[in-house]
């Protein structure tokens, strides 16, 4: 049985792939289709190892799963539920990052008084 604590350290390791923004990249431009390498390189504008190098930390954490075709790999989101995770943690993020705006618009009105 798994304790909470082996949990916890699973959870953080499953989450390094969002430490990386092209990888984040990624999973949403895979949320939207499954796509090649050569097709997620071209939309992010970046060299195709590049792009084959995160993809293959995000099938080794699970998030991506790839199926041939001739001599494309074809590679799509394996749970949708990541995405959603990863929307709802952003959404939450520019949230907070509206409210800090918000009070620093207050703290400014309030010295020009």
């Amino acid at each position: 049985m798994v304790s909470y604590k082996e949990l916890y350290k699973l959870h953080a390791d499953f989450c390094k792939f969002m430490a990386n923004p092209k990888r984040i990249e990624i999973l949403f431009l895979l949320g939207e289709k499954e796509m090649c390498v050569d097709e997620i390189a071209s939309q992010m504008n970046v060299r195709v190892p590049n792009i084959s190098q995160h993809l293959a930390v995000m099938r080794e954490r699970g998030i991506v799963e790839a199926r041939r075709e001739g001599t494309k790999m074809h590679y799509r989101v394996t749970n949708p539920k990541t995405l959603q995770a990863c929307t709802i943690m952003r959404d939450a993020m520019i949230e907070q990052m509206k409210k800090k705006l918000e009070t620093l618009t207050s703290i400014t009105n309030i010295k020009q008084f």
